[in-house]
């Protein structure tokens, strides 16, 4: 077994930690809510690197505390997304490596900039053929409710919202198609409709993040979603795409920005502004709700989790 107990523990500055605050459950049932989700996302990469180990783990957290989804973040498929449903990516990047029974529950999906580089209807037809791949539109809202405790998520499909994927319409051949003031009227009005214990939006794209990717790409989602964001009862925004754990609060903002590392391939990383904790490791989240509190559990490579954010009512 890959994992018995998770230990809290100093990460090694080799892998890039700007700062620690490790929580030290005796092992993973202590990330047991009522309503649980593994947070996953920039796996594609035919189970070479971190992309095998982290799937077993994955397994095996979901084996102890019975998540209701797998939040997929987008980025499923490097580098080029896939052509069709039958495309042989969806079995070396997705179906021949998330094996294990505890993870044969929903992945809700969302779209990432590798799939525009592709057949990005494809990615929504693959629900039609796996009973386990959930992707009923390329942004959309769910509910989940346990004991009384309710979650929101609403996921976004943040690349049309991002200048710059317009104007590549080679590279990216189905983003000009997309209606960006569509999906931001509908999400201005799914939170406003929202009452919910715990909201939570994901998307690919940070609005907030240290990382070498053009300015532009946060300016545009500061524009266009973080401004819908701060009118609403939101707690976390929860995004993929930089390939590293990141946790940054904003002046004038009460949300927590969270990037999720990549579940196989990671990338260095250092403080920026509002940063209160970010790490280069690899890994995958945990996002655990009671009627009290909203924990996202940030679990490395190696089973520890290195950080925690936690919301109180």
């Amino acid at each position: 077994m890959i994992l018995s107990k998770i230990k809290s523990t100093l990460v090694a500055a080799a892998i890039g930690v700007c700062s620690v605050a490790a929580q030290q459950p005796d092992n993973l049932a202590a990330l047991d809510g009522n309503v649980n989700f593994i947070v996953a996302n920039d796996l594609g990469r035919n189970g070479y690197y971190d992309q095998k180990p982290i799937a077993e783990l994955m397994g095996t957290v979901a084996e102890q505390i019975d998540p209701e989804a797998v939040l997929a973040l987008g980025d499923t498929h490097h580098f080029d997304g896939v052509q069709s449903i039958s495309d042989p990516l969806w079995m070396t990047n997705y179906e021949l490596i998330y094996s294990h029974p505890d993870l044969m529950i929903e992945w809700c999906a969302i779209l990432g900039n590798h799939e525009y580089r592709g057949n990005s209807q494809a990615v929504l037809d693959y629900a039609n053929v796996s009973r386990r791949w959930s992707i009923p539109s390329r942004y959309y809202a769910r509910t989940w409710d346990d004991d009384g405790i309710s979650v929101k998520v609403v996921f976004l499909d943040t690349t049309p919202l991002i200048e710059k994927y317009h104007k590549k319409t080679d590279t990216y051949p189905d983003v000009y198609k997309q209606d960006a003031e569509a999906q931001l009227k509908w999400l201005d009005e799914t939170l406003s409709a929202a009452t919910e214990d715990w909201v939570v939006v994901v998307g690919h794209h940070p609005i907030y993040a240290y990382t070498t990717k053009p300015d532009t790409e946060r300016a545009d989602m500061q524009k266009n979603v973080d401004t819908i964001l701060k009118k609403h009862r939101v707690d976390m925004y929860i995004c993929g795409h930089i390939h590293n754990f990141q946790h940054i609060r904003h002046n004038g903002s009460n949300i927590d920005y969270v990037v999720n590392s990549s579940g196989s391939l990671s990338r260095d990383v250092e403080p920026t502004e509002g940063t209160q904790f970010c790490s280069g490791a690899s890994g995958f989240s945990v996002l655990s709700a009671t009627g009290k509190s909203l924990s996202l559990y940030m679990i490395d490579n190696n089973g520890n989790i290195i950080h925690t954010i936690t919301r109180n009512k």
